[in-house]
C-alpha cells in the first residue's frame, strides 16, 4: 500500500540546558519518591494503607477520607515544601521588620562601636569568603543564571513552536487526504487478481493444446534460412574462388622475378611456388538442390490461422467467467462506498482546518502573553541581580578601600561605602527575598505536580492506565473510550493500546477496533464468493455448435505441408558440404608462414612484394572467408531443425487433424459440461489467488490504511515536547534556581552584617594603652562615655 512520510519528529532534544532538567527531576524525585500506583500493586498498597490508617487511629473511617488521606500520603513532600515556603514568606519579612527596629534601637550590630579583637583580620576574611561563596551560588550554581536560562529556554521554544504546530497539521493532512487513495489503490488490486485467474485460466485451458502453429512458422523459418544461406555461400565463394586464382597469378608472377635466382633465395622461392596449389576453395555449394518448392507449400499452409480460431473459442468460454469475476469485483466497490469513511474523513477535515485557523489566529496573542510572562520572570531575576550587585560593590569596595593600620573611626571613604552597600544589600534582600518565594512556591506546587503526575507517567505510559480505570472518567462507563466512539462501554478498549498501536503506526481500523462499526472481516469471506463463482460457472450455458475449428481446406493445406517434399530435400548432400572448410588452407596461417618466409629473403623488393600479398591474404580472409563461416553455421543449424522435424512431420500432422475432429465434435456436442468441469480443475488455484488477496486487504487495512502515527505524534507533541519539555521543565528549573537564590539570601544576610561592621566608619572605638603607661592595657572606654563593665 502506498505509504507517506510524515514530517514531524515527535522528539525533543533540549541541549545543554538539559544537565540543569535532569537536576531537578533528582530534586522532584527527593522530594517525591513514591512511585506513580498502579493496577495491582495500586490495589495491594491501598489496601495496607488502609488497614494502618484504621488500626492507627482505631475508628471506621469512611471511604471517600480515606482517599483523601492517601492523597496526603503520596504528596507529602509537595506538601511539607509548600509548608516551608509559607513559613519562609511569613518569617522573612516579620525577621525584616524586627531586624530594622532592633537596629534603631543600636542592637543587633546597629550601634556605631566595633570592640577590638586580635582576630579581626581572620574573621573579617572568613566573613568575606562566606559572602562572596553564598553570592556565588546565587548567581552561578542554583541561582539566577539558572533562573534566566530556564525562562529564556521557554520563550525560545514557544518562538518556535509554530513550525511544530504546522507540521502536525500537515501530517494530519496528509492521513486525512491519503486514506481514501489508499482504499481506492486496495480496490484496484482486485483487478491484478482477477487478471492473474483469468490468465491462469487461459494457460491451463483444454482447447489450448490444440495450438500448433509454432511448428509451422519454425519450419517456414527454418526454410527461408536454408535458401538464403545457400545464396550467399554461392555468391562468396565464386567471388572468394575468382579473388584467389588472382593472388595466385600474381605471386607466381613475383616468384619468376630474377631475385629468385640468388642462392639466397632461390630455396625459398620454390617452397612458396610449391604451396601456391593449396589457395584454392574446399566446399562447393554450386550444386545443392533449392528449397524453393517446400517453402512455397508452407506458405500455403500458414493462409489458415489456426490460433486465430482457438482464441475465438476461447473467447466465447471465458467471456461468461469473466463476467462471474467482474460481479465480484463490483461487490467490492460498493461496499467501499458505503463505508461511512468518506464522510468521516471529510468531517475531520473540516474540524482540522477550522482547529488550524483557530490556532494561526491565537498563536500571536500566546506570543505576547509569553512576552509578559518572559518580561515578569526578568524583573524577578533582576531583583536577585540587585542584591547581588549590592553584595559584590560591597566587597570590592570594602576589600579595595580596607586600611589595615586605620581605626574604626578613622575607615577611609571607600570601605565605609561597602559596608553600606552590604547593608543596603541586606535590606532588599529582606524587601524582595519573600516575594521571590510566593513566586517559587506557586511554581513549585504547579510545575512540580505536572512533572510527577503527569509527564513520569506519561513517559512510563502509567497515565494510560489510570484513566483506563472502570468507571473513573465516567461512573457508568467501564471503558470511557469505546463509549465515547461507540456509545457502548463494554467493549475493551483502552487508551494505552490505541496510543501503543498509533506509536507503532498501525492501521487505525485496529487500533480504535472499528469492527465495532463496520467488519470487513464478515464482508470479505472469500467462501461467500467462492460459492457464487462456483454455482455462476456451473450453469454456464456456451453455444459453440456455429464454430467451426478447421475446414476442409484447412485440412488439406495441413496434409499438403505433411507432402510439401522437406523430407525429400537431400540433407547429406548438404551437411557433407558444411561440414567442410571453406578453403583447403587457413588463409591466416598461410598468411604468416609467407611473411616469415620473406622476412628469410635479402632486403630488398622481393620481401616487400611478398609481404604486400600476405597482407592482402589476410584481408581476404577477414573480409570473405569470415562472412561464409557464419552463413554456413546458420545452414547448419537450418538444415539439422529440418531433418529432426521431416521425420516427425506426418505424425504430428495427423495427431493435430485428429485432435481437432475431436475438439470439433466436443463443441458440437456438449461443450458446456465440459467447459465447467474443465473450470473446476482450476477452481482451487483461482480461489487460492482470492484468499491471498483477501488476507492481503485484511493484513493491509490492519497495519498500513490510514496508520494512525500521526496521531500519536499530536499526543507526544502536546504532552511530552509542550506540556513536559516545554513548559514543565523551563518551569521548575526557573523555580529551582529562583528559589535557592531565595534560600541562599539568608546565609547571605548573616555573613553581609557581619561583614560591614569591619567596613563601615564607627563612631566610637576601642582604645589600648601602653603597659608602659601604667594602664596594663585596660580599654580606655570611660573617656569616651562608654560604659566598660570590666570596672563594675
Amino acid at each position: 500500500v502506498p505509504a507517506k512520510t510524515y514530517d514531524t519528529g515527535a522528539y525533543h532534544e533540549p541541549g545543554p540546558i538539559g544537565i540543569l532538567f535532569k537536576i531537578v527531576h533528582a530534586f522532584l524525585y527527593l522530594v517525591q519518591p513514591n512511585s506513580f500506583p498502579q493496577g495491582k500493586k495500586k490495589k495491594k498498597k491501598i489496601g495496607i494503607m488502609l488497614a494502618r490508617i484504621r488500626n492507627f487511629f482505631l475508628v471506621p473511617f469512611s471511604q471517600e477520607v480515606i482517599v483523601n488521606m492517601l492523597a496526603i500520603y503520596y504528596e507529602i513532600g509537595f506538601i511539607v515544601s509548600a509548608a516551608l515556603g509559607l513559613l519562609f514568606i511569613l518569617l522573612m519579612p516579620l525577621v525584616g521588620l524586627c531586624f530594622c527596629m532592633c537596629r534603631c534601637c543600636d542592637n543587633c550590630g546597629g550601634e556605631m562601636h566595633q570592640r577590638q579583637k586580635k582576630n579581626a583580620d581572620c574573621q573579617r576574611s572568613c566573613f568575606a569568603t562566606f559572602l562572596f561563596v553564598a553570592s556565588f551560588i546565587i548567581r552561578q550554581v542554583v541561582g539566577v543564571l539558572c533562573a534566566y536560562a530556564a525562562n529564556q529556554h521557554l520563550t525560545n521554544q514557544v518562538r518556535g513552536a509554530k513550525k511544530l504546530l504546522n507540521s502536525n497539521f500537515k501530517d494530519l493532512k496528509i492521513f486525512l487526504n491519503d486514506t481514501p487513495a489508499q482504499i481506492d489503490y486496495l480496490v484496484s488490486q482486485y483487478n491484478t487478481t482477477k487478471d492473474k485467474a483469468l490468465s491462469d485460466l487461459n494457460s491451463n485451458f483444454f482447447l489450448k493444446k490444440l495450438y500448433i502453429p509454432a511448428a509451422i512458422r519454425d519450419t517456414k523459418e527454418a526454410l527461408e534460412n536454408v535458401s538464403v544461406s545457400v545464396e550467399v555461400l554461392q555468391e562468396g565463394t565464386e567471388r572468394l574462388h575468382a579473388n584467389l586464382t588472382d593472388v595466385k597469378m600474381h605471386l607466381s608472377n613475383t616468384l619468376n622475378d630474377s631475385a629468385c635466382s640468388a642462392a639466397q633465395a632461390a630455396s625459398t622461392c620454390n617452397i612458396i611456388r610449391n604451396s601456391l596449389n593449396q589457395l584454392n576453395i574446399n566446399a562447393n555449394f554450386s550444386g545443392l538442390p533449392g528449397v524453393s518448392s517446400q517453402l512455397a507449400k508452407i506458405n500455403d499452409v500458414l493462409k489458415t490461422d489456426l490460433s486465430s480460431l482457438v482464441q475465438k473459442c476461447n473467447m466465447f468460454i471465458l467471456l461468461d467467467i469473466k463476467n462471474v469475476l467482474e460481479s465480484v469485483g463490483s461487490n467490492i466497490t460498493t461496499f467501499t462506498k458505503t463505508l461511512p469513511v468518506q464522510k468521516i474523513l471529510a468531517d475531520l477535515t473540516i474540524y482540522l482546518t477550522q482547529s488550524e485557523a483557530y490556532v494561526q489566529d491565537y498563536f500571536p496573542v500566546v506570543e505576547q502573553y509569553d512576552f509578559y510572562r518572559w518580561l515578569g520572570c526578568l524583573i524577578l531575576c533582576c531583583m536577585v541581580v540587585l542584591i547581588l550587585v549590592f553584595y559584590y560593590l560591597g566587597l570590592l569596595c570594602g576589600t579595595c578601600g580596607y586600611d589595615k593600620h586605620a581605626s574604626p573611626t578613622t575607615r577611609g571613604c571607600i570601605s565605609n561605602t561597602g559596608g553600606n552597600f552590604l547593608m543596603a544589600g541586606v535590606g532588599f534582600s529582606f524587601l524582595f527575598s519573600w516575594v521571590l518565594m510566593i513566586v517559587v512556591v506557586l511554581a513549585f506546587v504547579a510545575g512540580g505536580n505536572v512533572e510527577k503526575l503527569v509527564c513520569e507517567p506519561f513517559e512510563e505510559k502509567t497515565l494510560f492506565k489510570v484513566l483506563d480505570t472502570p468507571y473513573l472518567l465516567n461512573q457508568h462507563w467501564k471503558n470511557y473510550l469505546s463509549g465515547i466512539l461507540f456509545k457502548n462501554p463494554n467493549i475493551n478498549l483502552t487508551f494505552e493500546k490505541v496510543y501503543s498501536d498509533c506509536k507503532e503506526n498501525k492501521g487505525i481500523y485496529t487500533s480504535l477496533h472499528l469492527e465495532n462499526l463496520f467488519n470487513i472481516t464478515e464482508f470479505l469471506n472469500i467462501s461467500m464468493y467462492t460459492e457464487d463463482v462456483a454455482l455462476k460457472i456451473e450453469h454456464i450455458q456456451i453455444n459453440l455448435s456455429k464454430i467451426i475449428l478447421l475446414d476442409e481446406i484447412g485440412k488439406e493445406n495441413l496434409l499438403n505441408f505433411s507432402s510439401s517434399g522437406i523430407e525429400g530435400i537431400n540433407f547429406a548432400a548438404y551437411l557433407t558440404e558444411i561440414n567442410k572448410s571453406v578453403t583447403k588452407v587457413d588463409l591466416l596461417s598461410f598468411a604468416n608462414d609467407l611473411e616469415a618466409r620473406a622476412d628469410q629473403l635479402p632486403k630488398g623488393a622481393l620481401e616487400n612484394a611478398l609481404k604486400g600479398h600476405a597482407n592482402n591474404i589476410r584481408m581476404i580472409h577477414n573480409q570473405q572467408v569470415v562472412p561464409l563461416e557464419q552463413a554456413m553455421s546458420t545452414l547448419n543449424q537450418s538444415i539439422r531443425l529440418l531433418k529432426r522435424t521431416s521425420s516427425e512431420l506426418a505424425v504430428k500432422v495427423k495427431n493435430v487433424i485428429s485432435a481437432v475432429d475431436a475438439a470439433q465434435l466436443l463443441i458440437n456436442n456438449n461443450a458446456s459440461l465440459v467447459i465447467v468441469q474443465e473450470t473446476k480443475k482450476y477452481m482451487g488455484t483461482i480461489v487460492g489467488y482470492f484468499e491471498q488477496y483477501i488476507e492481503w486487504v485484511k493484513e493491509s487495512i490492519a497495519m498500513e490504511v490510514a496508520a494512525c502515527k500521526p496521531i500519536a505524534n499530536v499526543i507526544d507533541t502536546a504532552v511530552d515536547i509542550f506540556l513536559c519539555s516545554y513548559i514543565t521543565d523551563s518551569v521548575n528549573t526557573f523555580w529551582f534556581g529562583l528559589g535557592g537564590s531565595s534560600i541562599f539570601l539568608i546565609p547571605a544576610i548573616i555573613f553581609a552584617v557581619k561583614l560591614s561592621k569591619y567596613y563601615r566608619r564607627m563612631d566610637t572605638e576601642d582604645v589600648y594603652d601602653d603597659t608602659e603607661n601604667g594602664n596594663n592595657g585596660y580599654h580606655k572606654e570611660h573617656l569616651y562615655g562608654i560604659h566598660n563593665p570590666v570596672f563594675t
